[in-house]
């Protein structure tokens, strides 16, 4: 990637902490802020999720440091990875906080950058494209539609304690949001589709599970709010995953674009049933 593109962008300078989300998967997606922050860091440190040719872009000096946190599995606690960037950035070492998807979606970033600067240290944020929308996109479903959707609700399929949400207002969500996406719901799973049933939901409602999105190992599930469970059960399929409640995922059915181009035609080409085509008001 030419220099020039780099002549107007932040200098990171040493002992500054950037957060920075490197989106849902496929490295094409970074900002040009996140590759900008690669060639300079001396240090990364990077989460699970962050994909291995992102961090083949980082300057070739850099000391990469895994700090992933997967549920069930053995992970560095979150104190000692907030406090690691204050001692790395105390050594006046230039240090880029790699997230998947966007830092401050699900991501702890604003915990991170709270412990930074209640220590002192200074902090620029990166966005980064959450996998709630990018990773649904590339799936073929968008989160919101005109002819479905005015409202689009983002929730957490857990807690701090691993348990699905007890705070969650989940008949209120399942009755005030048309279309509902989950973050690492696959778990719990069966008491969330149960809870939103309960809240009004239909049985019938279209659901698409999204695993690995934006990766080569992406895979698409399309079920029904009262088969999910069982059909997520059944395909095998592991997290993790984005998982998405609303009519909006029929729109799957004309819009897999990465199948189209694979030589697939659309299954449905008006699966809304709007009878008319889609630039007509």
């Amino acid at each position: 990637m030419s220099d020039s593109l780099f002549h107007d962008l932040p200098a990171m300078e040493p002992g500054w902490v950037w957060l920075c989300g490197a989106g849902p998967g496929d490295p094409g997606l970074l900002t040009l802020h996140a590759v900008n922050a690669l060639r300079q860091a001396d240090v990364i440190v990077y989460d699970a999720l962050v994909d291995d040719r992102v961090l083949s872009w980082a300057n070739p000096q850099a000391e990469k440091i895994y700090a992933g946190k997967r549920g069930g599995k053995p992970s560095a606690k979150q104190r000692d990875i907030s406090l690691r960037l204050v001692s790395l950035a105390r050594e006046g070492r230039r240090v880029l906080r790699l997230k998947g998807g966007d830092p401050f979606v699900f991501g702890r970033g604003g915990e991170e950058a709270q412990s930074l600067v209640q220590h002192g240290i200074p902090i620029r944020i990166i966005p980064g494209i959450s996998a709630g929308i990018g990773g649904l996109a590339y799936a073929g479903v968008p989160v919101t539609h005109r002819d479905v959707n005015q409202s689009v609700t983002f929730v957490t399929g857990h807690d701090q304690s691993g348990a699905t949400p007890s705070t969650l207002d989940w008949e209120g969500i399942a009755r005030g949001s048309q279309v509902i996406v989950i973050y690492m719901g696959m778990k719990h799973i069966a008491r969330i589709s149960a809870a939103l049933i309960a809240g009004g939901r239909a049985v019938e409602e279209p659901v698409a599970v999204v695993t690995s999105a934006a990766t080569e190992h992406q895979q698409v599930l399309e079920t029904t709010l009262g088969r999910v469970a069982e059909d997520i059960a059944e395909s095998g399929l592991t997290p993790p995953a984005i998982i998405c409640v609303g009519r909006a995922v029929l729109m799957r059915q004309v819009l897999d674009w990465q199948a189209m181009a694979a030589g697939a035609v659309a299954r449905d080409l008006d699966p809304l049933g709007r009878g008319r085509p889609a630039e007509a008001g």
